[in-house]
Parts: C-alpha cells; structure tokens; sequence
C-alpha cells in the first residue's frame, strides 16, 4: 500500500496549473468573432477552459473516447436497487457490443465508446470490454468497509493510467461514465460525506425505486456511514468505506486528466461525486474538469455547485453510461464550429464590440 500511496502523491505534487495565456488568446478569439460579446455563455467559457487544459488556443476536439467505467457493489444486498449485478453484466456486454444507449449517442458524436471492467462480480470474458479489474465487486457497506484502502489506492491509479493511455493515443478530450448497479447509493453516501450533509437529502430513486426502496436506501446509507465512520477529511478513506471501485477509477481519471492535460468531461452523480473525491485529494486539478448536464438525481445539483462547475444541459437525465457527457459534447462541437469559423468583425467589414466598465 505504500508505494500506491506514494504514486499518487508524486502526481498530485507535480500537477501544474491551468495556462493562462492560452486562455486569454481564447478569449480574445471569442471577442473577435461578430456577435455579442459573451453571448454564446457557458459555450464561450467552455472552450477557454479547454484552451487552458490543453496548453493552447487552437482547441481541438476530434479525437474523442469515453471510459465507462464498470464496477458491481455489495450494498445492493439491502435492497436499494430494482436490479442486481446481473444488469451491470449486460450492459456492459451491450457498451463492448456496441449496442447500449450510450454506443447509439456515441456514433451520433463520433465518439469511440470503452467500457472497463474496474471490479465488476465474476464473468465470463466479455468481447469488447477492457479488463483492469481490481477485484470482483465490493463488500455491503453496512456491515464493514466497501474495500481496502489498498484496492482503493490502486483503482484511482488505474483510472489515472486509463488516461495516460488516452494521452499517448493523441486523445483530446475524455468522457467520463460509469455502469454499475447500487452506484447511486455509493455516490450518495460519498457526498453525504464529504458535503457533511444527511443522506436524505441528497439520495434520490436511481433507476426507479418505489418510495419504500428510496427509505431502505437511504437507511442503508445513514448504516454504512455509522458502521465505518469514514473520515471526511480523507477522500481515499471515504471512497474505500462507503464508495465503489467505479467512484475510485473515476476519482483517477479526474486527475490525469489533470495531470496529463486531457480535458475531462463529467456526467451525472456518480461521475460529479468521483470528481468531487479528486478535488479534495488534489485542489489543482480542478482546472480540468467540465460538466455537461445537471443529472435529476438530488446531489447532483450541490455536487455541481460544490466543484465550481457549470452544466449546459438541466433536461432531467439519470440513465447514467456517460449519456449526458455525450449530450455535453454536443454543445461542444456546436461552440467549437463557430470558434474556429472565419466569422470575425474584421471580415465583415463591421467595427468589433467594446466591453464597458
């Protein structure tokens, strides 16, 4: 367990910032074009943020790949699912298959699509899913600690090294997503946590419970955090208690893609809570997250706030698979087609905006 923890301190000791140049030119790009100064919003400041992720103004966005990290957790035991791990077995053959929701949106964003096998229970291989499994599935977190600091340390490491891959591969923005049955529960109990607020406020149906489903779910959550007593100050000791190996790897991906300057596109809940793991592990490397949409689960919304994050799309998406971050993109190449256009003041001949003070 040392030398993990000892890695992961060495990538969050040499995190550098974002490049403020690259994000003054980008703006300045933006001013030149001829339209209302600032008047495209979130779009604008989306695309400056990447400016400073990626260390220039020439943003690009054509290679693009989303991680869907897959993982099985043992607090479906209590009943706060209306499925159990033989759904996340399924829909990650669909994800390697092709076939899944996410796969369908994908193709209409020309985004490759990776499901990872992160720690989902035992399977037979399965075509098309990428094995970096750190054990099958985690333990209910009601009766002891979902897994051990250790499995914890060498999940966020192997969602940093999903991302060191991506960046050897030319990748230019990495979408994060995540497939597991119970995974709102996890994430619920992690923010409980580190937000210091009760379970009942911030869990919410998942998939559809019934209201009965909700109230264990929210039980099992207020039992887990009384049983393990995870310590808010310690995002790894509260990932390894009360969270999941998908919530872990995620937490990983956020800070490669930190470190390793890939813009990192966020989902919903599940994706928002890893995030919000990283950025208290790691301050700095919240210059590379975006978010894309404001899931309908009740978290999401402090969650976003929390993390500084602004999200384009508020359309009531909870299905989860990096569905929303796909959505998310959307805008992105909507921003970008008008960015790198030649649609500038200067070629119309027309004079350019002025900011007022």
């Amino acid at each position: 367990m040392v030398q993990e923890r000892l890695r992961l301190e060495k990538f969050i000791d040499d995190m550098k910032p974002a490049d403020e140049e690259a994000m003054k030119k980008a703006a300045c790009r933006w001013d030149s074009l001829a339209k209302p100064l600032g008047s495209l919003g979130m779009l604008e400041r989306a695309v400056i943020r990447i400016a400073g992720i990626q260390g220039t103004p020439q943003v690009e966005l054509s290679r693009r790949e989303l991680l869907v990290l897959c993982a099985d957790n043992g607090v479906t035991a209590q009943g706060v699912s209306q499925s159990d791990a033989g759904v996340t077995r399924a829909v990650a053959a669909a994800l390697g298959q092709g076939t899944s929701t996410a796969c369908h949106m994908a193709r209409a964003v020309s985004c490759r699509v990776i499901p990872v096998d992160i720690g989902m229970e035992a399977h037979p291989p399965l075509t098309g899913v990428a094995d970096r499994s750190v054990q099958e599935g985690t333990a209910d977190f009601t009766l002891r600690a979902a897994m051990s600091r250790q499995a914890c340390l060498q999940a966020i490491l192997t969602g940093i090294g999903l991302v060191r891959e991506r960046k050897k591969a030319k990748v230019s923005i990495v979408l994060a997503g995540e497939m597991g049955i119970g995974n709102t529960t996890t994430s619920a109990a992690v923010a409980s946590v580190l937000l210091g607020e009760a379970p009942s406020a911030l869990a919410g149906p998942g998939a559809g419970l019934s209201s009965e489903g909700l109230i264990r779910k929210i039980k099992a959550i207020e039992e887990g955090i009384r049983v393990n007593r995870p310590d808010a100050s310690d995002p790894v000791d509260v990932l390894a208690k009360v969270g999941g190996l998908d919530l872990a790897g995620l937490c990983g991906i956020c800070l490669g893609g930190a470190y390793y300057r890939v813009p990192v596109l966020l989902d919903g809940l599940i994706t928002a809570a890893a995030a919000l793991c990283a950025v208290r592990l790691c301050p700095g490397c919240r210059f590379a997250l975006l978010g894309s949409h404001q899931s309908a689960e009740p978290a999401a919304a402090r969650l976003l706030k929390e993390l500084e994050l602004e999200a384009p799309l508020k359309a009531g998406l909870r299905l989860g698979e990096g569905t929303g971050a796909l959505a998310g993109l959307a805008f992105l190449d909507l921003a970008l087609s008008v960015y790198h256009s030649g649609h500038t003041f200067e070629h119309l001949g027309i004079e350019a905006y002025h900011k007022w003070q």
